[in-house]
């Protein structure tokens, strides 16, 4: 049985909690959150120690992995300890405030040998996959240009508003559209140059548009919480390739090549859990994945290879440049 300790049960942590209960072979055993009420609700179903301090939770619980859902700016003191604990750890993304942070846990990984993943969940979303594999396979020729697009209300629902807080979350760009910039260089690396902009006035942040060109192809990255409460969470992209154009948006994923529209089917399993609501998304789906995979590795024993830690600082440092584009 593996042994998970979960520190920070606000929604992310409540995403995670849920997901854990669904996997195999996996036991959620210490919970720490400084409002107890938070873990008391997420050890339903568990035989769970609560900790008010995640540091307790580090010192004391028996456990073989470590899983931080902690607002941003408290990933590195939180990840830097817990890597002296277990020897694996998983991080929520952006994987920490500053690149100096990101870098301190690099090389904390090397000195203990602990292996981290990085919550760039996208990289694990079935669409997301299911497209990687149609530009990998070159089944509908090479990609000509594409749009990524996550667009959100604001997000009010975080412990004490600390993502409307810049020095806390680094605003919109490195909280949500990090997500479309790494899973875009997963795939493409980083493109040859790029353009940059942002809002020139109002919240710092709160709305980046990147066009990223590569030798063959175009790629735009749009991103933005700055919408009305009354505004729907979106997450879109349009990829066209020389053979077809595959879109995913208005919850459908499509084909549409030379003989029409098709749907492409994916088949999702069924989850089961409460504790989730708020936020902007609905389905546990990506997120089931990913700690499915990681599990996976840390009960074979395994090196974590998608979405690890270096990914993660990558893709902030590249992050960092778009935030300073024209600067």
């Amino acid at each position: 049985m593996l042994k998970v300790g979960l520190i920070g049960c606000g929604f992310m942590g409540a995403m995670h909690a849920n997901c854990y209960k669904n996997i195999e072979g996996v036991e959620i055993v210490a919970l720490a959150d400084l409002r107890r009420e938070k873990a008391e609700e997420l050890a339903v179903g568990t035989n769970a120690v609560l900790y008010g301090e995640g540091k307790d939770l580090i010192a004391q619980a028996d456990v073989d992995i470590i899983d931080i859902c902690l607002p941003t700016y408290l990933h590195a003191e939180y990840a830097l300890a817990a890597m002296d604990k277990v020897k694996y750890v998983f991080v929520e993304k952006p994987v920490t405030l500053t690149v100096e942070e990101g870098e301190a846990l690099l090389e904390k990984s090397k000195q203990t040998g602990c292996r981290v993943q990085v919550g760039q969940v996208i990289r694990f979303w079935d669409e997301y996959v299911e497209l990687k594999k149609m530009i990998e396979s070159g089944v509908y020729g090479k990609v000509i240009n594409a749009n990524f697009r996550r667009i959100s209300p604001r997000p009010e629902w975080g412990w004490n508003n600390w993502l409307l807080d810049q020095s806390l979350s680094g605003g919109a760009g490195q909280d949500l559209h990090i997500h479309d910039v790494d899973y875009v260089l997963s795939i493409f690396g980083e493109p040859k140059t790029f353009y940059s902009a942002k809002n020139p006035c109002g919240e710092p942040n709160s709305y980046v548009n990147t066009l990223m060109l590569y030798d063959d192809c175009v790629i735009g990255v749009e991103g933005t919480w700055d919408l009305p409460g009354t505004h729907p969470f979106e997450a879109t992209f349009r990829v066209v390739f020389e053979k077809a154009v595959v879109e995913n948006a208005g919850g459908k994923f499509l084909l549409y090549d030379k003989d029409g529209a098709h749907e492409i089917a994916i088949e999702k399993k069924e989850l089961v859990g409460e504790g989730y609501k708020g936020g902007n998304v609905s389905d546990l789906g990506g997120y089931y994945n990913e700690l499915v995979y990681f599990c996976e590795r840390a009960e074979k024993g395994e090196a974590i290879e998608n979405a690890t830690l270096a990914d993660g600082v990558a893709s902030l440092k590249f992050l960092m440049k778009e935030l300073h584009f024209g600067a």
